[in-house]
């Protein structure tokens, strides 16, 4: 797999210049991304290019998850795709030689990551459960504003303008609006709570991507996913065995979905979305996740059959439109960006 020229990870910051050499190690060719650095810089176009066909990605997410439990409850779909997920991430470990060591340091942080990862996938997957697939990949494409919100306390450079605050108020018109249009029609309750549980799934994904990008040069990335993964696996497949009595059965729409959820996503989407939020600023990467609402409904409605409304693309567009105002920097703090950058990567990796 080779890596976006910029979009390579740099080791952790030192009192001396690192020369570029160093920034990546070679497997087979390819280019392998070392640790990312411990500030986050401005993104690049060809970052963003990639951000945004990793977006495209998680657009189909909800539908796979949707499409999933038709056959398998919320709890063991789950723990299906943390398995397979898990896979996918441990060969990229090993080709990398990643450290998988777990230090008593870092015990807590891993913990954290995987109470916040089990306690997002069981709102997510019920969410989904309740609610329609258009609704649900709005709703969990919320995440932007929570990171931009977050942000600004966990965040170094990553302040809350109050252009941020406007764009707040707009998605949340949108949450409500998107809310109305599930109202009235047969399953309307069913589908109001599990909206309710979508967003509280979205504010806790945006939750866990800022707490990721807070560990920028302390833990691998391989560590943290794996973590996630395990501790995921550890308490789903025992609580999935205790509350779920439905029947075992495998076919190929099930297969098709944990695939999707699993290596695509679980695998590869995570590794790319935690190398992006790491290295660059998460409000930054969070506003290219825009267009996943308006996918989502699109791929809901080929692949689900699901109804496309105008309240349900009214409150996407609000959505995406607050989110984008929430993302947004003052010149300040662009400036400062500009500045961390420089200091952190030197002028040859700046200039890329």
């Amino acid at each position: 797999m080779r890596w976006p020229p910029d979009f390579l990870p740099m080791p952790p910051a030192t009192d001396r210049p690192q020369p570029r050499s160093a920034l990546t190690a070679r497997r087979c060719g390819a280019s392998v991304p070392r640790m990312p650095p411990t500030e986050h810089r401005r993104i690049t176009p060809r970052a963003g290019a990639f951000a945004v066909f990793v977006s495209a990605l998680w657009s189909g997410n909800s539908i796979a998850i949707k499409a999933g439990l038709d056959h398998a409850p919320p709890l063991r779909l789950g723990w299906y795709r943390f398995v397979t997920g898990a896979a996918v991430i441990l060969v990229w470990a090993i080709y990398t030689r990643a450290d998988l060591r777990v230090r008593r340091s870092e015990l807590r942080v891993l913990a954290t990551l995987g109470i916040l990862f089990s306690v997002q996938l069981v709102f997510m997957n019920l969410g989904l459960k309740y609610t329609t697939a258009g609704h649900g990949a709005v709703l969990s494409v919320t995440y932007p504003i929570w990171m931009a919100v977050l942000a600004h306390f966990f965040i170094a450079g990553d302040r809350l303008a109050l252009s941020r605050v406007a764009g707040i108020m707009v998605a949340y018109i949108g949450v409500v609006v998107i809310s109305f249009d599930g109202l009235g029609g047969e399953g309307s309750r069913e589908v109001f709570v599990g909206d309710i549980l979508s967003i509280i799934g979205g504010f806790l994904l945006g939750a866990r991507l800022i707490f990721n990008a807070r560990q920028a040069g302390r833990i691998d990335p391989s560590k943290l996913l794996l973590a996630q993964a395990a501790f995921g696996a550890a308490v789903f497949i025992p609580a999935g065995l205790i509350f779920e009595g439905e029947p075992w059965l495998m076919n190929k729409e099930l297969a098709i979905s944990i695939l999707y959820q699993g290596p695509v996503i679980a695998g590869f989407g995570f590794m790319a979305n935690l190398w992006l939020i790491q290295r660059y600023l998460p409000s930054q990467v969070g506003v290219l996740n825009l267009s996943q609402p308006i996918f989502g409904i699109i791929l809901a409605w080929l692949i689900l059959d699901e109804p496309l409304t105008r309240l349900l693309f009214l409150g996407a567009g609000l959505v995406a439109l607050g989110a984008g105002l929430a993302q947004r920097r003052t010149r300040g703090e662009r400036s400062t960006a500009a500045s961390v950058s420089e200091t952190a990567t030197g002028p040859a990796v700046a200039g890329d």
